[in-house]
C-alpha cells in the first residue's frame, strides 16, 4: 500500500449527531451501560476508514455531546481531536483540563438548530484575543469559524488566530446563481487568509454533490464533515460514508487549485 500524501486535502469527520441519536434514548440515562451508539466506535470507524481527526461541539445546553465525552474521546481516539466550542468560561475550563489538539471558537445561540453563521470576531475581538491566548499558552491550536468575509479574516489575524475555518453554510444552501457569488467569496477568503499566513479549512453543510464545486476554492488544508456523514451512514454505515467522502476529496489540488495540506495532523 502507498504512503498518503502528506499534502493531500484532511478530513476531520464530526460526529455529533451519532451523539445526537445517543441521547434521543439515553439523554436521562447518561451512564446506562447499553446506551448507543457509541461515539469512541463511531471515531474508530471513521478513522479506520481516513479520517485525520474528530471534530465536536461541547455546547452551553449538552443537546448532544456531553462533558465525559471529550474527556472520553480525548482518550481513546487515534487521531487528533478537534474541539469546537463558544467562546464561555465554562467551556473554556473544560477545554483546558480536556487538551484537545485543536480548538474551533464558533458562535452559538441556545435557540439555534445548528451553527447559522460564523463568528463576528469584530465585535468581540478582545474577548477573542484573550481566549486565543489562554489556549495557545496551554499547547492547543486555535481556529476561528468565520464567514467568508474578508474583514473578519483581518480580524482573525488580529487575534492572533492559527487558522480559520470558512462557513460554507451559505455556499452550501444557495441556488445555483447565488452558490457561484459565495464561491467566490470563498476563494477571496482563501487567498487573502493564505497571504496572511493563516491556514484555511472549510466546514458546514459540505456533501458529495457540492463538494466538487467547493474544491475549487484554492489553499484549503482540512473539510469538517458531519451531518451529511451521519445521513449517509444510516444507509451505508459510516465508514463507507467516510471512505467515499475521502476518495472523492483525493482529486483536490490535481487541477490547479493549490491545496496546502494541513499542520493540523
Amino acid at each position: 500500500m502507498s504512503e498518503p500524501n502528506p499534502h493531500s486535502l484532511k478530513l476531520g469527520v464530526n460526529i455529533d449527531h451519532v451523539a445526537t441519536l445517543r441521547q434521543a434514548r439515553y439523554a436521562l440515562m447518561p451512564d446506562a451501560h447499553n446506551a448507543e451508539p457509541c461515539l469512541v466506535a463511531a471515531a474508530h470507524e471513521s478513522e479506520a476508514n481516513g479520517a485525520d481527526s474528530i471534530t465536536i461541539h461541547l455546547r452551553q445546553d449538552r443537546r448532544h455531546i456531553q462533558d465525559r465525552d471529550v474527556f472520553e474521546l480525548r482518550e481513546k481516539i487515534h487521531s487528533k481531536l478537534n474541539l469546537e466550542m463558544g467562546n464561555t468560561q465554562e467551556i473554556l475550563e473544560i477545554a483546558l483540563q480536556a487538551k484537545p489538539d485543536f480548538i474551533c471558537l464558533v458562535p452559538e445561540n441556545r435557540e439555534e438548530i445548528t451553527t447559522e453563521g460564523g463568528l463576528d470576531v469584530i465585535a468581540s475581538e478582545a474577548a477573542i484575543e484573550k481566549t486565543v491566548k489562554t489556549l495557545q499558552d496551554a499547547g492547543i491550536s486555535v481556529s476561528l469559524f468565520i464567514d467568508p468575509d474578508l474583514n473578519q479574516i483581518q480580524a482573525a489575524k488580529r487575534v492572533g488566530s492559527e487558522m480559520i475555518e470558512l462557513h460554507t453554510g451559505a455556499f452550501a444552501n444557495a441556488e445555483p446563481a447565488g452558490g457561484e457569488a459565495q464561491f467566490l467569496l470563498l476563494k477571496q477568503s482563501a487567498e487573502l487568509a493564505r497571504s496572511l499566513g493563516i491556514q484555511v479549512n472549510a466546514g458546514h453543510g459540505i456533501t458529495m454533490t457540492n463538494l466538487p464545486k467547493l474544491m475549487g476554492v484554492p489553499h484549503l488544508a482540512e473539510l469538517n464533515i458531519g451531518h451529511h456523514l451521519v445521513a449517509r451512514g444510516v444507509f451505508t454505515g459510516i465508514g463507507r460514508a467516510v471512505r467515499d467522502m475521502k476518495t472523492l476529496m483525493s482529486g483536490y489540488g490535481h487541477v490547479g487549485q493549490g491545496g496546502e495540506g494541513s499542520s493540523m495532523t
